[in-house]
């Protein structure tokens, strides 16, 4: 087995170099299989002062943001930058009609006027280490399946608990190459994050939906943040007498600017990236999964839109819901057009055909990866009426926020079963989390939503899904013109789950005895019903699938890098820490087109329109402009440089990841992708991907001579 394991090592380590700017590579084996390649495309520095183990580098300057962004220090006492949008969620808890933060941008102008955010943690990573031999030792080829990940598992468990034995630090094992390869990652989480400064939407999220995705892009996506630690520079929750952290590295910022041609490399987070897949996946999300997500969202974007445009409470309340519904939709939109522009099916299907004819060159390897593509295609076939379902019951059956409400309430049905101290502690935690939930929360929206999801579920799914309560539909809606409409107005009606003060009467009474009462009650048991179709229909037979996958998927992964031995494949994004790079690059999106690779202060102004939420540039930016009050943040030519494009390979994740130029100052702050190339996730097109980031010196214009909030710039170290 070691002997085996050593040859895929092997095999991945001494692979060429990738054209283009296609890949995500893994930090730690910089040294080996890319700094030559960095090096002679412009990079000055070393992989040393990328990712060291004994000293601090670039990687002690990134965490993890929230859950699903990277941000990176840019001052030596915690000041942290990342998009807008990753700070989203916590500029919009802390807003309210008399400080609508969302609206007007917030800065803290001393330490003391920065705001906690409970619930928010960065993730630093302190090490990786390749630990392969280590999960895969014990295994056999007489293993079933569930034996083999059993084993693995436990190999992992071991791993984890013996690395961070005596200390605080945070462990995780992931999978590389499909389960080929294991790394260990080392973390230190903190817990004490505030809020420094974010500029109004009007800025930070300037085009809104609307431009999301596109280029070219005129948002100002950036927030401050601070992270606190206790006096000795560990961890701490929320306390008066945390310290600002001593940033162990942090990034220079220079006001240089880019150009065409410069090197560029994204040092971040990217989620997840399906490269490898087979033709038969590939064709099931693009006529399948991606269809439905963007119809079902479609209609619940349209529903959301409306009345955060008839209402500014709304629009604070729905102003992150809409944004995360529509990010998705929007997305594989893109991702559509994308893999039917390459014919990605077929050119999947062209590569299996080549595949075939070599394995049908040996004996052995016919053996090995023979049945890999028949059984690819039982599986995708199989699978289609359950991933549909899933779907379904996820996007819209579990749709509408009084019923995501309602799952969040099954803890109440142990009421019977715990002591009274227990239970009042439970209604106590219940009445708290309402209170969040219904702070962002509007029953009309909602019942409407509710009912186009209705609509959705009852009309395109098989009755074997249907939830039992929709036996009462045909009696409710007999001589209703808009019959999901009369049933959702029922289901709300007599639903003590939709509005806040019915909801606390409801609690405040709250005993083993009322918990029939909340079974009964219809946003309940449509949430209950939702949940049972899942457990007992859908998920047994996903998880059978996505289980003969997962073996597959590795050997299918080994036998492509045997097949194309002369190529590099580097490993699918799966949250982990990886760097990629480019240069600076326009493209040509359509024929007779063709983009620049930045966009200015110019472009906001040409957008301007008051009428719109999305484009009401602020007066002051209006007077700025004006005025040429740039400062010293303008470019060669005078103008105030907004955003900049790249060749750089990004994924979800990759927002707020540094971009830093060949000395490795920080030059802006990556927030998305280009539409034409979202579909990078699958199948790569060095002529279309294209990164986007904000230019640093947009950020600190704004900061400076909007914001008035130059303090903090002084923290900085600009170039």
């Amino acid at each position: 087995m070691k002997k085996l394991i050593s040859l895929l090592l092997v095999k991945i380590i001494f692979l060429g170099v990738l054209f283009a700017d296609e890949g995500m590579w893994i930090p730690i084996l910089l040294e080996k299989y890319n700094i030559a390649d960095m090096q002679k495309k412009g990079f000055r520095l070393t992989a040393e002062d990328i990712y060291s183990i004994n000293e601090a580098s670039m990687k002690d300057a990134i965490v993890i943001f929230g859950g699903g962004c990277t941000g990176e220090l840019i001052s030596p006492e915690g000041l942290l930058i990342t998009n807008h949008h990753c700070g989203y969620g916590q500029i919009q808890k802390h807003s309210s009609i008399e400080n609508d933060y969302l609206t007007n941008g917030f800065w803290a102008m001393s330490r003391d006027e920065e705001l906690s955010n409970p619930g928010l943690k960065v993730v630093f990573l302190v090490s990786m280490k390749d630990v392969t031999e280590e999960v895969l030792k014990d295994l056999n080829s007489e293993m079933t399946e569930s034996d083999r990940n059993q084993t693995i598992q436990k190999n992992i468990d071991a791993i984890k608990k013996e690395s961070i034995k005596d200390t605080h630090y945070e462990a995780r094992v992931e999978s590389f190459y499909n389960g080929n390869q294991y790394f260990l990652f080392i973390n230190e989480v903190f817990t004490d994050v505030r809020l420094v400064g974010a500029p109004p939407s009007a800025i930070g999220k300037f085009g809104g939906d609307t431009d999301n995705w596109m280029w070219p892009r005129h948002t100002g996506d950036f927030s401050l943040f601070r992270i606190y630690s206790d006096k000795d520079g560990k961890p701490a929750n929320y306390s008066k007498e945390n310290i600002p952290l001593k940033s162990k590295k942090y990034f220079p910022i220079s006001t240089k600017g880019v150009e065409k041609g410069d090197f560029t490399m994204v040092f971040g987070y990217p989620g997840t990236t399906q490269q490898y897949l087979p033709s038969f996946a590939v064709e099931q999300i693009l006529y399948e999964t991606d269809p439905a997500r963007v119809m079902i969202r479609d209609k619940k974007l349209n529903v959301m839109n409306e009345a955060m445009n008839s209402d500014p409470l709304i629009r604070i309340q729905y102003s992150a819901k809409a944004a995360g519904v529509a990010n998705g939709w929007k997305k594989w939109i893109g991702e559509m057009r994308g893999l039917k522009r390459l014919d990605a099916v077929n050119r999947k299907k062209e590569f299996e055909k080549e595949f075939t004819k070599w394995l049908d060159t040996d004996v052995e390897l016919q053996k090995n990866y023979g049945k890999l593509l028949p059984e690819y295609q039982e599986i995708y076939t199989g699978i289609l009426p359950y991933n549909k379902a899933n779907i379904y019951i996820n996007e819209a059956g579990l749709g509408a926020d009084a019923v995501v409400f309602a799952l969040r309430l099954r803890s109440l049905e142990t009421a019977g079963t715990i002591s009274d101290d227990l239970l009042e502690d439970l209604k106590n935690e219940t009445l708290a989390r309402a209170k969040v939930h219904f702070k962002d929360y509007n029953e009309a929206t909602d019942r409407r939503i509710f009912a186009e999801m209705m609509k959705f579920y009852f009309e395109d799914m098989e009755p074997e899904y249907y939830p039992s309560y929709f036996n009462q539909f045909e009696k409710i809606t007999k001589n209703s013109n808009d019959r999901y409409k009369t049933f959702a107005d029922y289901v709300y009606d007599n639903s003590n789950l939709v509005n806040e003060e019915k909801f606390d009467k409801f609690m405040q009474k709250f005993s083993s005895k009322s918990v029939k009462t909340l079974k009964n009650d219809p946003v309940y048991s449509i949430m209950t019903d939702m949940v049972s179709a899942y457990q007992t229909k859908v998920y047994p037979a996903l998880n059978g699938y996505y289980s003969r996958l997962d073996s597959l998927d590795r050997i299918y992964m080994k036998a492509q890098m045997q097949f194309q031995d002369e190529k590099v494949f580097y490993p699918d994004a799966n949250f982990t820490l990886r760097i990629t790079y480019g240069q600076v690059d326009g493209y040509n999106p359509a024929d007779g087109i063709e983009y620049l690779y930045y966009t200015t202060l110019e472009g906001i102004m040409e957008k301007d329109n008051p009428e719109i939420y999305d484009y009401d540039v602020p007066v002051k930016l209006k007077e700025l402009y004006e005025t040429k009050d740039y400062g010293s943040y303008a470019d060669k030519d005078g103008k105030i440089r907004v955003a900049f494009i790249g060749t750089n390979h990004t994924s979800g994740g990759n927002s707020g990841s540094p971009v830093v130029n060949a000395n490795g100052e920080l030059v802006g702050v990556n927030f998305d992708r280009n539409w034409e190339g979202t579909m990078s996730d699958i199948m790569y097109d060095p002529d279309m991907c294209r990164n986007i980031s904000i230019d640093i010196r947009y950020a600190l214009f704004i900061i400076d001579k909007f914001a008035g909030a130059g303090h903090l710039l002084k923290e900085m170290e600009i170039r």
